[in-house]
């Protein structure tokens, strides 16, 4: 099979590689789309914390299973299947309440093992999720950002008639909006760019869409401020600036990750019993419930895809296309 290695920084390498056998408790899957994280970009230019070198990148993916190990008896060859890249300990706090997703020795597929960059990889049963067959391969492999999405809303408790403010249209914040759309609330979408803005017209026009720069929150929720603001933008100026958006007695999602220090001040934060809380990553329950709602046809790929490629041009377009496009926001690779 081919396999696509980020051998060092800024050096992507097709590798001839024997195709996988399935062990005892996992699957062989033939990839058939692959999304691109952040992540991707970080570890090919060399700025992706703890992470190590060869590795084959990819962590949002979907597929065929084409081999099924002695022990898997849920899952059959020719089902298609979507990654759920998070490998839990199930020993630790964490897992033990629950919260798989942030397992305090976490390994994510693509990231601390290998990926989906391959025309097969192995995968253990646990770590996928049956898909519909109106879910297109594109559309599977964006289960998982969308998944990060829907665990931050449900951090939110976001419900029929929240007022919700999500921060930032890059994919994570864009499936934030469309998730807490589909669980009926009020969503406003804001960013600084028109180009977004224009997509979010384009492609989810029915949120409306917020200028920070030019424009008053409180004109979009009828005079009061939002009362839940999700920050999907992991922008420290804008992360500090929540504080001041939400109404009193609201709560703030920080689903974008700054590598830094966060500050606001404190009075402001005490005096609207402000609820601040960080979401990372997803657990099966968001995987579903993102299946589910694409098999319903109430969230789309089209949302936040802007861009497709192909498997075998990859490592040729990958800086051009994907690192330096400015106008891309999520892109998908199919074979």
């Amino acid at each position: 099979m081919r396999t696509l290695v980020c051998k060092q920084p800024f050096k992507l390498v097709y590798e001839e590689r024997d195709i996988p056998k399935a062990k005892e408790n996992s699957v062989v899957m033939k990839v058939s789309a692959i999304g691109i994280c952040g992540t991707d970009i970080h570890a090919y230019c060399g700025n992706q914390p703890f992470f190590e070198y060869p590795r084959i990148l990819g962590h949002e993916a979907s597929g065929k299973i084409v081999e099924i190990g002695q022990n898997v008896t849920n899952f059959k060859v020719g089902q298609r299947v979507a990654l759920i890249p998070y490998v839990a300990c199930g020993k630790c706090g964490a897992c033990l309440s629950g919260k798989t997703n942030c397992c305090e020795n976490i390994s994510v597929i693509g990231v601390h093992e290998d990926g989906a960059f391959s025309e097969y990889m192995t995968v253990p049963a646990t770590n996928l999720i049956p898909i519909a067959d109106n879910v297109d391969d594109a559309a599977g492999a964006l289960i998982e950002p969308f998944a990060i999405s829907a665990h931050a809303v449900r951090r939110a408790q976001v419900s029929k008639g929240t007022d919700v403010l999500v921060v930032g249209a890059g994919p994570i914040g864009l499936g934030a909006a469309a998730i807490a759309y589909a669980d009926k609330a009020n969503v406003v979408i804001a960013d600084t760019s028109a180009e977004r803005r224009a997509h979010i017209n384009d492609h989810m026009p029915m949120l409306p869409t917020f200028d920070p720069i030019n424009e008053k929150i409180e004109d979009y929720f009828n005079g009061m401020k939002p009362e839940v603001v999700i920050d999907a933008t992991g922008n420290q100026k804008a992360m500090n600036n929540t504080v001041y958006l939400i109404r009193h007695g609201g709560r703030i999602v920080f689903v974008g990750l700054h590598k830094g220090t966060i500050e606001f001040n404190d009075p402001d934060f005490h005096k609207k019993e402000t609820t601040l809380m960080g979401s990372r990553n997803a657990t099966l329950e968001d995987f579903e419930k993102v299946q589910q709602l694409m098999a319903e046809d109430k969230i789309s790929a089209n949302m936040m895809l802007t861009h497709t490629f192909r498997y075998d041009e990859l490592a040729d377009i990958y800086e051009e296309k994907i690192i330096k496009n400015k106008a891309l926001i999520k892109s998908v690779i199919l074979r």
